[in-house]
This record gives structure tokens, sequence and C-alpha cells, in this order.
């Protein structure tokens, strides 16, 4: 018998991947999704979509985990730029914390033997920046009261931390990022020396599938990156190559860089672009004997298909959640 995999935030463009890979594994998809989406449309087989509506505490998770093994779970609030600082604070804990722990809940009664959440990075380093931003609160509080519940009512539950994450379909800052390139733009950054993991989503899918079935996986907390870190130039310039565009890169002080991108109100923007956020990825590979199937060079590659192709990088859905 075919077993029974849950993905929540199943038409984002991580959940369309992981949907894809787990019908093509012989599993049986639930694709939760707040309205049914055609972002699953060209994921054929085994796989059903189920409408949750809204999330937040009092979501009920019942049908969607009823005889399900087990739950990967994506779907969550991230940062909408204009929401006043204690309303969006309060959201993010609604859905990020509250809809989680009820997911947990609901999975623990129906006996699902093992919960997958996807958290960020940036709960795991604290230095970064943005570890004190809503977002990653809320992730890291609902990573703690996560352990505190697997361990209480007796389910598996494995954490995920993936960094900045591409591929086709990607939107936020890596899509605008791909535009800049493009656009043959010089960018005032070939001063920065910084390192930061990414992870190509189908490497992340990968992962994502291994952690559903394998025994080591339980109770434990996992990096993923695609294995190699990366300065923000050298980035630009895999980009470019992808896109068969010239990498056009000027040096400018950071120290500068910085304190314009602050006084143009863009210094998360620039912190993200000039900022460390490398993460060690080797536990995962270790404990799962799990290697990425995709190097960085064939990840951007296929990302700069997808963005060459026509209506490529301005059609498709931005995704419930990520």
């Amino acid at each position: 018998m075919a077993r029974t995999v849950v993905v929540t935030g199943a038409n984002g463009f991580i959940g369309v991947r992981l949907c894809a890979l787990l019908v093509r594994e012989g599993a049986d998809v639930r694709a939760v999704v707040r309205r049914e989406s055609p972002a699953l449309a060209d994921v054929t087989g085994r796989l059903r979509q189920m409408a949750v509506g809204d999330l937040g505490a009092a979501t009920d998770w019942s049908a969607v985990v009823a005889g399900a093994e087990a739950v990967v779970h994506l779907a969550g609030r991230v940062h909408v730029p204009g929401v006043a600082a204690a309303a969006d604070q309060e959201h993010f804990r609604e859905v990020n914390v509250g809809a989680t722990l009820r997911l947990a809940e609901a999975a623990a009664r129906a006996r699902v033997r093992r919960l997958i959440f996807v958290s960020s990075a940036k709960t795991g380093d604290p230095n970064e920046d943005g570890a004190s931003d809503p977002y990653s609160r809320s992730k890291a509080e609902a990573e703690r009261l996560l352990g505190e519940t697997s361990r209480n009512l007796g389910f598996e539950c494995v954490i995920v931390r993936p960094p900045l994450v591409y591929g086709p379909r990607v939107r936020a800052n890596f899509l605008r990022l791909m535009r800049l390139v493009d656009s043959g733009i010089p960018l005032p950054l070939a001063s920065v020396a910084n390192r930061r993991s990414l992870l190509f989503v189908g490497n992340l899918a990968d992962a994502l599938s291994t952690c559903t079935s394998h025994p080591r996986a339980a109770g434990q907390t996992f990096s993923v990156s695609d294995g190699e870190d990366v300065s923000t130039p050298e980035l630009i310039r895999r980009i470019a190559r992808a896109l068969d565009r010239p990498a056009r890169l000027f040096p400018f002080p950071v120290a500068l860089l910085r304190l314009a991108g602050a006084l143009a109100g863009q210094k998360q923007a620039i912190d993200r672009l000039t900022g460390d956020l490398a993460i060690d990825s080797a536990p995962i590979r270790t404990a799962l004997d799990w290697h990425p199937p995709f190097s960085m060079e064939q990840g951007l590659a296929e990302t700069a298909a997808w963005y060459r192709a026509p209506r490529g990088h301005g059609g498709g859905t931005a995704g419930w959640t990520r």
C-alpha cells in the first residue's frame, strides 16, 4: 500500500516541487491549500487537493491528517511590506505558531507517525540580523513548542532549516536579483566578501522526502543547503553565466553601501546582499546519507531556463506562503 503524505502550502513553489517528487516516488499526496489552485495542475498521479481556508489557531486539520503517515508543513506567513509592526507580529504568531500547533495536535490524535516542519536558517544563527524579525521569531517559537508537543503527545518531529531557496517559480529577492543581472545595470557589489548558503528547490524537495521516511531523521533538526557557499559577487557571476549575460560589477565600499541602504529605507535588502549566512549541512548528510541530487550550477541553469521561458518570470502564482 502506498504511503500517504500530507503537504501543506502545496501550491507554493516549494510545495509544487515536493508534491511532484512524492507522486513520482509512489506516495498518495494530500496537497493542502487555502483554496484549490491551478499551480498543481501539472502534477499528475495520486494527488488530491484539500482546501482548509485561512490559517490560524482555529484551522480544522482533522480531515487532512486522517490516516496519513507523514505531514510536511510548509504553509506559513512570510513578511508583507506595509503592515503595521504590532499587527504583523500578532499575525505571524497566529499563523506560524498557532496554526502549526493546531496541526501537530490534530496529527497526534490521528496517530500520524511524523511531522516535518520547514523553518528558517535564521532561527539557528543568533548573529544574523534578521533573526530578530517577526517571521524568524515566530518560526523559532514554533520550533520550540513543536519539540515540547511531540514529546508530550508521542509523535516524531523533524525540523528542517533552509537558507535562501531558489528555483523555477521563485519570487521576492532572488527574482529581483535575476532581473537586475539580466538588465545589464552595473552593480556596486564587487567589494562584497561575504559567504552565504543557498538551496535549490529540487534539493530541498529531495531532503524533505527523505525526512518523511528515514528512521534516523526522527527528532532531529537539520540545516540543508546545496553544500557550496558563495559570495554575492560570485552568485551574480553564476546567475549571469546561466542567463548568458555579462556580470557587470564594480567596487564600492561596503560600509558606504550599507549607509546608503539605510538612508534609502533598504537596510534589510542591503544586509542580505552584504552579510553572511553560511550553514552547516553536514549533519543531514552524515545521519541520513543524504546528498543533494543537483549541483548549484544545475539549479541555476534550471532557474534561468524557467526565467527565459515565455512569461516565465511574470506568470504563474506567488504561492500560498513561501
